[in-house]
C-alpha cells in the first residue's frame, strides 16, 4: 500500500511568526516561522531557511543576525514589507525607523514584537533546499509583554481576507419537477461537473430533469493575479507576462517556496 504524503498537514503545526534581520553592506531582513530553542545553557536558536533567501546570505557571510518575536500588534503592512519583496531589490528599512541592538543589527520595535534576540552562528547544516542554522544568544531582550503572533492568528486577524465575488460567467438552472433552482455562483461548481447520479436536493429528481433557465456572461478578464495562501505573494500575470496555468508542476513561490498548489485566484 502507497503512503500518502499530504503536505497540507505542516499547516497544523503551531507555528510563531518572527522578522530575521541581519547586515552586510546594508541592513535586510525577512519574515520566517520556524525559529526553536534547542538548548538553555548554552542559550541556542535554530532557524531554517531556503537556499534562495538572499537573507541566509548575508547571514552566512556576517555570521550575527536578530530575531523579532512578533506580536498581535503586528500590521499586514510589516509582512507586507519583510515578507512580499526581496532585499536584493529594495532596501526594506527604507521609511521605517528601527531601533539597533549592541550587534549592530536592526529589530523591529516594540509596537509590532514583544521581543528580540541576537544571535552569533555558532553551527550550520545544509538541509537540501534550505540551511538548518545554529546561533548561540549575545543578547535578548524582552519589550512588552502582548501575545507573540501565531501563524493561525495572522490568518485569522492580520491577512486580509479574500472578497467573494460572482464568477463573471455562470448559468443557473431549475428543476423541472419543483423549481429548485441550481446557481452556479452559490455552489461554485458548474452543473456539467455534477455526477450523473446527482439528484435534486429537494424533490429527489435526477440531473436530466434540469433545465438551463439563465445564463450569465461576462468578459474575462485577459490577466488574472493569484494569490500565494501561505505568505501572500502575488502573482500578477499582467506582469509576469506568463499565464499562471502555465507554469510548470514544480514551480514555487519565489518567497515562501510553496508549491503552485498552494496558490488561489483573486476575485
Amino acid at each position: 500500500m502507497e503512503n500518502i504524503i499530504d503536505s497540507k498537514s505542516a499547516h497544523k503545526f503551531t507555528y510563531g511568526l518572527f522578522v530575521l534581520t541581519t547586515k552586510t553592506d546594508k541592513h535586510n531582513g525577512c519574515i520566517i516561522n520556524t525559529a526553536i530553542q534547542v538548548t538553555s545553557m548554552p542559550y541556542q536558536i535554530s532557524i531554517a531557511i531556503n537556499k534562495s533567501n538572499y537573507t541566509l546570505k548575508m547571514i552566512m557571510e556576517s555570521k550575527i543576525f536578530n530575531l523579532s518575536v512578533l506580536s498581535e500588534n503586528a500590521t499586514f503592512d510589516i509582512f507586507k514589507r519583510f515578507g512580499f519583496q526581496s532585499g536584493k531589490d529594495v532596501d526594506k528599512f527604507d521609511s521605517y525607523s528601527a531601533p539597533v541592538s549592541s550587534n549592530g543589527l536592526k529589530y523591529i520595535k516594540g509596537d509590532y514584537s514583544n521581543a528580540f534576540i541576537s544571535l552569533k552562528v555558532v553551527n550550520s547544516l545544509d538541509m537540501g533546499t534550505h540551511m538548518l542554522i545554529v546561533g548561540e544568544v549575545t543578547e535578548a531582550k524582552v519589550l512588552n509583554d502582548t501575545n507573540s503572533c501565531s501563524y493561525l492568528y495572522y490568518l485569522n486577524n492580520i491577512k486580509p481576507k479574500q472578497k467573494e465575488q460572482k464568477p463573471s460567467s455562470y448559468k443557473v438552472y431549475a428543476c423541472n419537477l419543483c423549481g429548485h433552482i441550481y446557481d452556479e455562483s452559490k455552489e461554485k461548481t458548474p452543473f456539467d461537473s455534477l455526477p450523473d447520479d446527482w439528484s435534486c436536493p429537494l424533490c429527489g429528481a435526477p440531473k436530466s430533469e434540469f433545465s438551463l433557465k439563465e445564463e450569465i456572461k461576462g468578459e474575462e478578464s485577459k490577466s488574472k493575479v493569484y494569490v500565494c495562501k501561505i505568505c501572500g505573494y502575488e502573482y500578477d500575470e499582467s506582469k509576469e507576462k506568463v499565464p499562471f496555468d502555465s507554469l510548470p508542476n514544480d514551480w514555487v513561490c519565489p518567497l515562501c517556496k510553496h508549491p503552485k498548489s498552494d496558490f488561489e485566484l483573486r476575485v
